[in-house]
């Protein structure tokens, strides 16, 4: 009783996602070739839509839909906010849901990690010496 095994293709899902947009991009398992990209801003017509769960889900139904006719049938994701110096470190309310969306689509979630960037102290941080008076 041989069974074939089925070859699986990993890509690997980059999120980024801030408070003002919500960019999706699969890539190949190297990360050096584009499958599919989608965006918040593709989807809806306001400016103020781009960054909500809803606009993050249908960019990653849309991306999810290349990639599954591509014949990746698996996904590491790799979410991303703003971060470095001056940005927030936390990713925006459009991350969540399109994990949730891609997930749903019938792609196989392998790891799923946080790739913000973060400063080593490198530049002074803006705000003055007093810091930020509101």
């Amino acid at each position: 009783m041989a069974r074939k095994r089925s070859r699986m293709r990993w890509g690997i899902c980059h999120i980024y996602s801030s408070y003002n947009n919500t960019i999706i991009h699969i890539t190949d398992i190297t990360g050096t070739q584009t499958i599919a990209v989608s965006s918040g801003g593709q989807i809806v017509k306001a400016d103020r839509l781009e960054s909500s769960p809803t606009a993050a889900m249908a960019a990653a139904k849309r991306v999810a839909e290349i990639a599954r006719e591509k014949g990746i049938h698996g996904i590491h994701v790799k979410i991303k906010a703003p971060g470095g110096q001056n940005g927030p470190n936390n990713p925006g309310p459009g991350a969540q849901a399109a994990v949730r969306a891609l997930s749903r689509m019938g792609l196989k979630l392998g790891m799923i990690e946080d790739v913000t960037p973060l400063p080593h102290d490198g530049c002074r941080k803006k705000g003055g010496r007093r810091g930020r008076r509101v």
